[in-house]
């Protein structure tokens, strides 16, 4: 931003400098005549070395504008497709990455939890769920192990096979059941595809499969009776 703004400016600025300089210059030499008791022959005409404010470009970024560029390099950063670019990319969908969101259909922070699902990995307070940024995490791990504790015949049967168009991978199998449960996940990779469903936004199991393809979910271990209070 402050580049595009010097640029706007340069040329202006290099026409007055050069000027500048050389006044400056004359200035010297008169104040040292001055001060050894010389006297010039005659009068320094300067008019031609001066310029208007107008000339001079004083434009500088507002605070929000500021805020804005900073915002944008804070989100410079290649995650890839490791398991934090998979955690960081399916949190953006779903809330922008907001930890204290609750959308018009009651499902909280930066994942987006329903309560029916938090009470599944122990959580019943969801008052401190969402200022609880560390237990946000703690959720999100524990419903995948989960997760990919009920799906573990399917991500062994479905990977790599091609449904609709789009490659069946673990991670877009995790992200689908954090989307839908795992038991629609089920039903719609057993049935080809024809097992259709969509959320109260309209986003289906189709759309987080192709979307979260190929990220390395490796990391994460099944388990039946994961709980956010022991990860």
């Amino acid at each position: 931003m402050h580049a595009k703004i010097v640029g706007n400016c340069l040329s202006k600025i290099k026409g007055t400098m050069k000027r500048y300089l050389f006044a400056l210059g004359l200035l010297a030499i008169g104040t040292f005549v001055l001060a050894t008791g010389f006297t010039a022959k005659e009068d320094v005409d300067l008019s031609p070395y001066r310029t208007s404010i107008e000339e001079i470009c004083f434009e500088v970024p507002t605070e929000d504008q500021v805020e804005q560029e900073q915002t944008r390099e804070e989100f410079d950063l290649f995650l890839g497709k490791s398991y934090l670019g998979f955690k960081e990319a399916l949190a953006f969908k779903e809330s922008r990455g907001d930890y204290w969101v609750v959308n018009p259909y009651g499902y909280l922070g930066k994942y987006q939890f329903g309560k029916s699902t938090l009470a599944l990995i122990g959580i019943y307070n969801t008052e401190s769920f969402l200022n609880d940024t560390q237990l946000q995490e703690k959720a999100f791990e524990a419903n995948m192990a989960r997760n990919k504790w009920i799906l573990r015949r399917d991500i062994k049967r479905f990977q790599g096979q091609y449904i609709g168009g789009v490659k069946v991978t673990e991670s877009g199998m995790l992200a689908a059941a954090h989307l839908a449960g795992a038991g629609n996940v089920k039903k719609y990779l057993r049935s080809g595809g024809e097992h259709a469903f969509s959320d109260a936004f309209g986003t289906t199991i189709h759309y987080y499969l192709k979307k979260f393809s190929g990220y390395d979910t490796s990391f994460i271990v099944a388990e039946k009776k994961a709980k956010a209070g022991r990860m």
